[in-house]
């Protein structure tokens, strides 16, 4: 079976813990409800998400042969998405990150890259770029091995067949990434940083002026996500502004993702910009719900009867 999604980019196998009141102190042990392993990093989450949506989607990086590794591919596949873009690295671990969510405060992370750090564009199956409809790299600019020509070349390829390309960032330390910004920008049909990445990364408050400088620098479309804040996009001749969906927050940890998968479907069922941050909009609000990344995303049912009751505020600036 053909893909409609290829979903490249890093693997994580996080350790959450359900919200505690406070951070302990040193030497101190605070009580938690539960803590358990769930699936992390960008391209897994996304690709987990669309499945949920019905979307047939592929997934392509790196793990460790090691039971978290094992666990990423059980889970993967559990949930609908194609592995056969996965490889298994030997002398280094799977990436993971422990996720510390504090009532009322944004998640914290202790994270290890682990085998993302070997992922290059020779991993990504060549039939997968064929076929895929969108092409979406999440967790760039943690990748290495993806800040290459090889790696412009084959977004460039793509749209050139007319496959819309989708990138998003994680930033962990370094003075590399306008350098590697500057080589896939010019490629990329849809930047979606989120606006504390967008501030480290240009200086800049706005996010409109935010975007704006992502766009000076080749991206055609870029979304700024601003969590309760909502969302602004901006594109050729256009400027947008949207608000959130009502939600019950839980957990943060995997809200950017799901939102980048919500602009995908979008994509892919031909809507129009505000349409696209619809769908961004209401999975990113869906997966709050829970501490972890992809349990409690929308299925599409769950997502058209969301649509049925629910607005979002979108205006012209």
């Amino acid at each position: 079976m053909g893909i409609d999604c290829l979903c490249a980019g890093i693997l994580f196998a996080d350790y959450n813990c359900a919200p505690v009141a406070r951070m302990p102190k040193a030497g101190e042990l605070v009580k938690t409800d539960h803590v358990r392993m769930t699936v992390g990093g960008c391209a897994s989450n996304a690709a987990l998400d669309l499945a949920k949506l019905g979307i047939c989607v592929g997934v392509s990086g790196c793990v460790g042969k090691d039971v978290f590794g094992r666990f990423l591919f059980d889970e993967l596949v559990a949930g609908g998405v194609d592995t056969a873009g996965l490889h298994q690295i030997d002398g280094i671990g799977t990436a993971s990150s422990m996720v510390i969510n504090v009532q009322g405060e944004d998640r914290r992370f202790i994270s290890t890259p682990g085998a993302n750090t070997r992922f290059t564009p020779e991993h990504i199956p060549a039939d997968w770029v064929r076929q895929a409809k969108v092409i979406y790299v999440g967790g760039f600019l943690m990748m290495p091995g993806l800040e290459t020509a090889a790696m412009r070349d084959l977004f460039r390829a793509a749209r050139a067949a007319g496959t819309k390309t989708v990138l998003d960032v994680v930033l962990m330390g370094g003075e590399h990434y306008w350098k590697a910004l500057d080589l896939l920008l010019p490629e990329t049909d849809v930047f979606l940083p989120n606006d504390d990445e967008s501030k480290l990364l240009t200086g800049l408050d706005d996010p409109i002026a935010q975007a704006e400088r992502f766009r000076r620098s080749g991206a055609k479309t870029v979304v700024i996500t601003q969590g309760s804040a909502g969302s602004v996009l901006v594109g050729d001749g256009l400027r947008l502004r949207a608000g959130v969906y009502p939600a019950e927050f839980v957990g943060g940890t995997g809200s950017g993702d799901a939102f980048d998968a919500g602009y995908i479907a979008g994509l892919l069922a031909g809507e129009d910009p505000a349409g696209c941050l619809r769908w961004g909009s209401a999975l990113g609000a869906s997966c709050v719900r829970a501490i972890g990344a992809t349990e409690s995303v929308f299925t599409r049912a769950e997502a058209e009867a969301f649509f049925a009751e629910h607005a979002l505020a979108i205006e012209n600036v």
